[in-house]
């Protein structure tokens, strides 16, 4: 018998067996992503206006090289992305709602996540795009506490159990993770994200590690952050004082801390609240690090272009680290106690309210 496989078999059954493996070729029908607006928030976490903008932004990025074969729009690559981003389902979910294969979702996925990683230093920016008088007063109305430019917290993310280094992803809570640093201004702007670190490194030194402490250690920032005992007290990262060492005034300072702090919290849930994908993604550590990022860029996107917020739960206190490799500065400490004191001026005039 003749072989099968080429261009014009003589023999009968080699026609057959041709026939039978050729596949017809199916375009699946693509959808309207603007036909229903109503549903798009609930899909993507953006409205139309904004899809658009985002679009516009990436679109040199994510656009497809050729368009044969039916290629993907650039729009329609986004959306797959932001569907993905806003629920986190299996990519098979993904693909049967968009009318696209699992690797197609795998690959629109990626490339937006990468283009989105190109705007981080644009979008997310220490101490904000604001001017740092307009960020402490900001935070100064929630409770007096001055000269504050900043909160700071680690986040964990779940991850699938990696391949390599699996031990290292291994939380305290016993489970695989990235260790995310989120540092955000009182209205909820993600200033600064180091997302790179494994699930069993402390919060102290991933903050210790990063380019924003040689930053801060240096004086190139005229105001302090907030961080939970888990950080140690330096001259320009305010922790608050030990239970054991709070009288009345330190019982304020630490009243005013957390409520100033808390701001943090708030941003993470949001976070997490609106991009479900982070409650645990079943990618590889640096795959799920670049969407981690894309996620902090699209949430100060969504911030600043004013879209409504979701809805979350009361962000859970999450336990103070209580390993920090860095040793409390006396520095520190002595701004520590000027603040509970009130002898600590405030830039704009005044002190510290008692």
């Amino acid at each position: 018998m003749a072989c099968p496989f080429l261009e014009n078999p003589v023999d009968i059954g080699a026609r057959i067996i041709r026939q039978a493996l050729q596949r017809e070729r199916v375009i699946r029908p693509r959808n309207d992503i603007f036909a229903q607006e109503a549903c798009l928030h609930e899909r993507y976490r953006f409205s139309k206006q904004s899809i658009v903008y985002i679009n516009n932004l990436l679109k040199p990025y994510i656009s497809s090289v050729t368009h044969r074969g039916f290629a993907l729009t650039s729009l329609e690559t986004l959306c797959i992305a932001l569907r993905f981003y806003a629920n986190g389902s299996f990519l098979y979910s993904i693909g049967d709602a968009e009318h696209i294969s699992k690797a197609t979702v795998c690959r629109c996925i990626r490339r937006v996540s990468l283009a989105l990683k190109r705007f981080l230093h644009v979008f997310v920016v220490f101490p904000g795009h604001k001017t740092v008088r307009n960020i402490k007063e900001e935070f100064y109305k929630i409770a007096g506490f001055p000269r504050v430019i900043g909160s700071i917290d680690t986040t964990q993310i779940p991850i699938k159990a990696p391949s390599v280094n699996e031990g290292h992803y291994l939380n305290r809570k016993s489970f695989h993770s990235i260790n995310v640093q989120i540092i955000c201004d009182a209205s909820h702007l993600i200033s600064n994200v180091e997302a790179k670190w494994p699930g069993s490194v402390d919060k102290s030194r991933i903050f210790q590690e990063s380019t924003l402490f040689h930053m801060c250690e240096r004086g190139e920032f005229d105001g302090v952050l907030l961080g939970d005992r888990g950080y140690p007290c330096l001259r320009f990262l305010m922790t608050p004082y030990p239970a054991h060492e709070a009288g009345p005034q330190q019982a304020r300072f630490n009243e005013a801390h957390r409520r100033t702090r808390a701001g943090v919290g708030t941003t993470i849930a949001i976070l997490k609240a609106r991009f479900q994908c982070l409650r645990g993604l079943r990618v590889s550590p640096e795959r799920a690090c670049d969407i981690i990022v894309a996620c902090a860029v699209l949430h100060n996107l969504a911030i600043m272009r004013g879209e409504r917020l979701p809805t979350i739960e009361a962000p859970a206190a999450e336990d103070d680290d209580p390993i920090h490799r860095i040793q409390d500065d006396p520095e520190g400490r002595g701004i520590r106690d000027s603040i509970s004191q009130g002898e600590w001026q405030y830039p704009l005039g005044g002190t510290v309210s008692q």
